[in-house]
């Protein structure tokens, strides 16, 4: 019966990142994909070079046409979705607004896989929220999509536990193939109305708004254990770092250790590791990466670097 409600129904994708792509091929195992939707090429790397998204690679590589509109309002970008005639649309991390003219294009609406419990964390970085306020438990959600920011009635959720050693790339990694999962399982209920939508709860509600490389510049004056949390929310984008004689000390790995006195940004030796004193704390470097070298030890580091305790900054 699962075969029979799922192949019987065209679903066009949207989606651009890694974490979308389980889902992507989830949908492609029991449903009939139209076609999908995802972000142009972007340069990437230190070279600059022309690189796709990887919903574009994994939909290139089950067979699928892709189209990749700079704008979805672009005519052209409309015309190819009115000629797919989706019954559903579904959403993964796109990256672009969807209007009201696409969200009644298909008859079952579009519903949008996202990477919190929502009311709480809607916008564009729920991952690193739920990190950097140091969140015990986050999870997927499966939305039917309306024209606010994640604010339509939600059909289905699970929750998934944040470990202490979590970052943004594998907490997200999980929510990726949970999500994927979910989605699979709702979708049925769904289409046969079985499972009903229901309103958020506005007054949960909680924002996460797209980050800036210049948020991974650490604030020494804040507690180290926010500092760590940054560090983590913010690997592998837009990277944790501090300013060592002008130039950014990336800091890819860190822990933390009760203040022994010192004063925020004074730079110390713990353990044989670099560390730096915080508003509360202090915060030990495992792994850094000088500006221009590749990510090395902290133990390897202070080898390799003069007068690091000598004086801070």
């Amino acid at each position: 019966m699962l075969q029979f409600l799922t192949m019987s129904h065209r679903i066009v994708f949207m989606g651009s990142p890694d974490f979308a792509v389980p889902s992507l091929q989830k949908l492609a195992e029991h449903y009939e994909i139209a076609g999908v939707v995802t972000q142009p090429d972007r340069p990437a790397g230190r070279g600059r070079t022309l690189t796709p998204p990887p919903v574009k690679v994994a939909a290139q590589e089950l067979g699928l046409e892709v189209i990749q509109p700079e704008k979805l309002r672009e005519p052209e970008a409309q015309a190819r979705l009115q000629e797919w005639s989706p019954d559903l649309i579904v959403v993964t991390a796109f990256g672009q607004i969807l209007r009201k003219n696409v969200l009644e294009l298909p008859r079952y609406g579009c519903i949008n896989v996202h990477a919190s419990l929502l009311p709480r964390w809607r916008g564009a970085a729920p991952v690193q929220a739920a990190i950097l306020h140091g969140d015990s438990v986050t999870g997927t959600t499966i939305m039917v999509m309306d024209p606010g920011v994640d604010t339509g009635p939600i059909l289905s959720q699970r929750a998934v536990e944040i470990r202490p050693d979590d970052t943004a790339a594998t907490l997200g990694k999980r929510l990726a193939e949970d999500g994927a999962s979910l989605l699979i399982e709702t979708l049925p209920g769904y289409l046969d109305g079985s499972i009903q939508p229901r309103e958020q709860d506005e007054a949960l509600a909680t924002y996460a708004p797209m980050l800036s490389k210049e948020e991974g510049m650490l604030d020494f004056t804040q507690p180290a254990e926010q500092l760590e949390r940054r560090v983590r929310a913010f690997a592998p984008w837009p990277g944790a770092y501090m300013l060592l004689n002008g130039q950014p000390l990336k800091i890819h790995q860190a822990h933390v250790v009760p203040s022994g006195g010192s004063r925020s940004g004074q730079r110390l030796i713990v353990d044989g590791l670099p560390a730096v004193g915080s508003g509360e704390g202090i915060l030990v470097l495992d792994v850094v990466q000088p500006a221009g070298k590749r990510a090395m030890p902290g133990g390897d580091f202070l080898r390799g670097t003069r007068g690091w305790a000598d004086s801070h900054e």
